[in-house]
């Protein structure tokens, strides 16, 4: 194997495949990440079993050729290295590459890339992907077309409500949902719920399609996807068979200093039944409270400063306007030890007044991740779940429910 490229394309992307790479496997291999010069293109991939990645970057390519190296000494070696092109050749014989840029020079002794576990790929039109190291193609399985900008901002506005409790594992998912011509997706921990949904751009799909997908797979979707070109899908294949999702996402045209051509997240779904979270969906409210988003944020935030020593409980009191004062709401935190913290935001108040105690960071969670001017805060009572809405967006698009504090009196 002998192929070139530049330093600044190779760093790209081992920091894409390098959240991959497994740190505590029985299996040296899977601490190393996989090169293959093929074409004109060098690909690059690493897999911990639950999840692998595989990304193309440009590369003159003289000779064929594939090995594994290890991925921190490479990834810490090549983002040392000056912005200029890096020379890679393979010895076979010692399974030794070596590396060079301007000059720095080094050799890296590397393990045979067969014995690097399949990675599945979708393929594309040109390459023979059957032949390619550490790669199996996908021939079966749903196919679906999502736009890139929208499944990125709807993964944000979910998996933060995700577990992170692995004595959970159906808890640490996300629910992905395909019926008819709309997508949702719902995450849980037990304390909060966030569901958002969109109508998928190419229309309707033929057949439902339930699956779990582990929150980290699509936080690592969501990261990649901001360096993806915008104007082009996301391809999604669901094979029940493996019990695996796949994303390809294309890179951005060379005109615009695309760093990669194209990157693939192939992720193990949660074979669970997810929850029923549309039973914990308040069905009513006695009190409806509409208010600046960034002005909420921003309250609930100073409120936090005092509420982090006391487990992060803040009391927000409701008031309806009466005669010539406005309602408004009154956020309320006490720290033993600190002191106490009361401010007050105005609001357009419907119903009854009521006082009821959130955590404060599951507030910023969700309010961190509303563009839109405007909340809805639907209540009922101290003991009864909360629901937000943003309001600018159709009822079934965005809504969180968040469980209420029971503080000690």
């Amino acid at each position: 194997m002998r192929v070139s490229c530049f330093q600044e394309n190779l760093a790209k992307g081992l920091s894409i495949v390098g959240r991959a790479v497994s740190s505590r496997s029985t299996m040296p291999v899977l601490g190393n990440i996989l090169l293959e010069a093929k074409g004109n293109q060098l690909r690059l991939a690493a897999t911990n079993r639950e999840i692998g990645i595989n990304c193309w970057i440009g590369a003159k390519v003289e000779d064929e050729g594939a090995i594994t190296v290890p991925a921190r000494l490479l990834t810490e070696f090549v983002n040392s290295l000056p912005p200029e092109r890096i020379d890679m050749e393979l010895a076979v014989r010692t399974q030794t590459l070596h590396l060079n840029c301007a000059r720095y020079d080094a050799n890296m002794k590397g393990i045979d890339a067969y014995e690097f576990p399949l990675i599945p790929t979708a393929g594309d039109s040109s390459g023979d992907v059957q032949e390619s190291a550490g790669m199996v193609q996908v021939t079966d399985g749903m196919r679906i077309e999502l736009a890139v900008t929208g499944l990125r901002k709807m993964i944000d506005q979910v998996i933060f409500a995700a577990s992170s409790d692995e004595s959970k594992p159906t808890l640490t998912g996300v629910e992905v949902s395909f019926k008819g011509e709309r997508l949702s997706m719902a995450a849980t921990d037990g304390y909060r719920l966030s569901v958002r949904s969109v109508l998928l751009s190419q229309g309707m799909i033929e057949g439902d399609l339930t699956v779990i997908v582990p929150a980290r797979s699509l936080g690592e979707l969501a990261r990649i996807s901001a360096d993806a070109d915008e104007a082009r899908p996301v391809q999604v294949i669901v094979t029940q068979a493996r019990n695996q999702i796949l994303f390809q996402l294309g890179g951005k045209s060379e005109e615009t200093k695309g760093a990669f051509h194209r990157v693939e997240l192939v992720s193990e779904l949660i074979d669970a039944r997810f929850p029923d979270y549309r039973a914990i969906i308040p069905k009513s409210k006695t009190t409806r409270t509409v208010v600046d988003t960034a002005a909420l944020l921003k309250g609930v935030r100073v409120s936090f400063l005092f509420a982090r020593d006391n487990a992060n409980i803040i009391r927000l009191a409701v008031i309806p306007g009466t005669g010539e004062h406005a309602g408004h709401v009154r956020l309320t935190a006490t720290s033993t030890e600190m002191g106490d913290n009361v401010n007050e935001i105005d609001a357009m108040v419907e119903g009854e007044t009521v006082e009821i105690a959130f955590n404060a960071k599951y507030l910023i969670d969700v309010l961190s991740q509303i563009d839109q001017p405007q909340v809805v805060l639907e209540t009922t009572q101290p003991t009864r779940p909360g629901t937000i809405r943003p309001i600018g967006m159709g009822e079934e698009e965005f809504l969180h429910v968040v469980m209420p504090m029971h503080p000690p009196r």
